[in-house]
């Protein structure tokens, strides 16, 4: 087994781009102009290498160069004995350490020193791979239009479940982003003891809150002051017969209207964006009629951005497709009055129940007592007392954001909401299935230290006096190389889909990825841990491959907890 120095953790990246450029050699940093050769065009340094994933792959390689790039780079796709050498002996800072190489027919195909890795990931630093590879700075403000008011604050009996889809990605996205060691702020506060704080902790979620009296009178005075003396504010002949109301309960809707209201504040937004050098707005935006409630949202967002003491200030607006145009009015409105911060729009697609048309309230109660019934039906009697209405509250919680959050959010997610449909404690889908495996790792370990105290196995050594090339099952490998490695590159790409500037009005951020990360972990888990049997007979020759095992699992169920922890969901520790 190859030692590979202490430096930077592992990662697939890195790696990556390692071999792309033992691959190149002095191509590397060739003029764009100078690298064909005849009708030879070098691809992308990005595309020469991919990594495997599959576990019939991963039997035989762990990263290819397919021929058609070998075919690219070399006469006859033959890879030169200098370049072989090159990739045989790449080391460097966050590299894989390499086994072995050769060329076969689907390319060049590459093995890591799988013993050394997992020493390297499990001896070493594992809590780096627990958590984003850099810090980064600034304020994120996340603003939930479902939640302001339009008359009157929203409650669970009208909240919708499209509404419900943004609350959950805002809520997503901030734990995301406070991750990445951004400062998160979120937008509107809420009148604190009110139902909708109340339901919103029941699924977890813990939006900040205000005294229930609490006024913006002197914030929205300066709002409305400042768009009075706009210079997008349209007076007399300036203004078109066209307009659009900013706010009001026409969701954005442009509507026809005569001149009705000489005194009516209008400003004009595609001014505002056109102007200003936005990118991606509707280009329909037009003459905007100034409402008493766009001043108190903008109000709000004026008073949670002055929490912000960082220079660099994003805002995030949340919204589902149905407000996504009100929206934008509002973010022109808001930069009309003289806001200065950059905006991106988050747009959910539409939740969609047939059959059924539910209430945020009524599908959390139906999902809570599916929940409660197939608890019962799986446990029985136990299914009782405080420990359980916890257990079946953070289950019901992780339901409902799997079923909402593992969809692209631009795409639309379509419930079953049938009373017979019910929701399983098996099956390799969703939220229950993810919290079920997290128990099992509990459970385990649990088990291992009763073990310990009864004096059949004794307590874990350090890593340095393990031999990891104990782990020879094709599962082991699947789980550090699929998941333990990357995940520090998953949380990674959350920060950097912030964009401050350019890219459109939109932001793009993978929000679904963290779900279906969850999803598919457990489901190799659960093939591995049905599979294996970890914890052995108490024999001292098979307690180093018991221990190895160990250090994986645990490093395992350390990584659930930092996934989960992105969702504000808590480890179920025991089933």
């Amino acid at each position: 087994m190859e030692e590979i120095e202490e430096l930077s953790p592992l990662r697939v990246a890195s790696t990556v781009q390692a071999l792309s450029s033992a691959l190149r050699g002095n191509r590397e940093n060739a003029p764009a102009a100078n690298r064909s050769k005849g009708d030879r065009v070098f691809p992308d340094p990005e595309k020469l290498w991919f990594k495997e994933s599959s576990a019939k792959n991963l039997r035989n390689r762990d990263f290819l160069s397919p021929a058609t790039v070998l075919n690219t780079l070399y006469a006859d796709g033959q890879v030169p004995p200098a370049v072989m050498s090159r990739v045989l002996s790449l080391r460097g800072s966050g590299v894989l350490p390499v086994a072995g190489a050769e060329v076969m027919g689907e390319g060049l195909r590459l093995r890591v020193d799988r013993a050394a890795a997992f020493k390297a990931v499990l001896a070493g630093q594992t809590a780096d791979y627990l958590k984003p590879s850099s810090q980064k700075e600034g304020c994120v403000l996340i603003n939930c239009p479902a939640l302001h008011p339009k008359i009157y604050t929203p409650t669970p009996e009208t909240l919708t479940l499209g509404q419900l889809r943004t609350v959950l990605l805002a809520d997503h996205m901030g734990a995301l982003l406070r991750s990445q060691g951004f400062s998160v702020f979120y937008c509107p506060k809420l009148p604190k003891d009110g139902n909708i704080v109340a339901f919103l902790r029941a699924l977890g979620i813990d939006w900040p809150t205000a005294a229930a009296d609490l006024t913006y009178e002197e914030q929205e005075e300066q709002i409305l002051k400042a768009l009075e003396s706009s210079i997008y504010r349209e007076e007399g002949a300036d203004r078109g017969r066209k307009t659009c109301r900013g706010g009001g309960g026409d969701g954005g809707k442009k509507v026809e209207e005569e001149e009705e209201n000489e005194g009516a504040l209008r400003i004009n937004l595609k001014r505002v964006f056109q102007e200003e050098g936005l990118l991606g707005y509707d280009p329909s935006l037009g003459t905007c009629t100034v409402q008493r409630d766009s001043i108190s949202q903008l109000a709000q967002l004026d008073l949670c951005t002055a929490d912000c003491t960082d220079v660099t200030v994003t805002v995030l607006h949340v919204t589902s497709c149905q407000d996504e145009f009100r929206q934008q009015q509002m973010a022109m409105l808001w930069r009309a009055s003289g806001a200065p911060h950059a905006q991106k729009h988050v747009v959910c697609g539409p939740v969609k129940t047939p059959g059924s048309h539910l209430t945020a309230a009524q599908y959390l109660q139906l999902r809570s007592g599916q929940m409660k019934e197939a608890s019962e039906m799986k446990y029985g009697d136990q299914v009782e007392g405080q420990t359980w209405d916890d257990i079946i509250k953070v289950m019901t919680s992780a339901t409902v954001r799997f079923e909402l959050l593992s969809t692209v959010h631009t795409s639309p997610v379509t419930l079953d909401v049938q009373k017979e449909g019910g929701v399983s404690t098996k099956g390799p889908r969703g939220g229950v299935f993810v919290m079920y495996n997290c128990a099992r790792l509990h459970t385990l370990f649990d088990s291992y230290e009763r073990g310990v105290e009864k004096g059949l196995y004794p307590e874990i050594p350090e890593g340095s006096q393990l031999d990891f090339s104990a782990l020879k099952e094709e599962g082991e490998w699947l789980l550090l190389f699929n998941y333990l490695i990357p995940f520090s590159e998953l949380l990674d790409q959350s920060g950097q889909a912030i964009g401050y500037e350019g890219g459109g009005a939109r932001a793009n951020i993978k929000t679904e990825q963290i779900c279906k990360f969850l999803v598919s972990l457990s489901k190799d888990f659960s093939s591995y841990y049905n599979r294996v049997h970890v914890l052995g007979e108490p024999l001292p020759h098979l307690f180093n491959q018991m221990f190895c095992r160990l250090y994986l699992l645990r490093a395992l169920r350390e990584l659930y907890h930092s996934a989960l922890e992105t969702l504000n969901l808590p480890p179920i520790r025991q089933l």
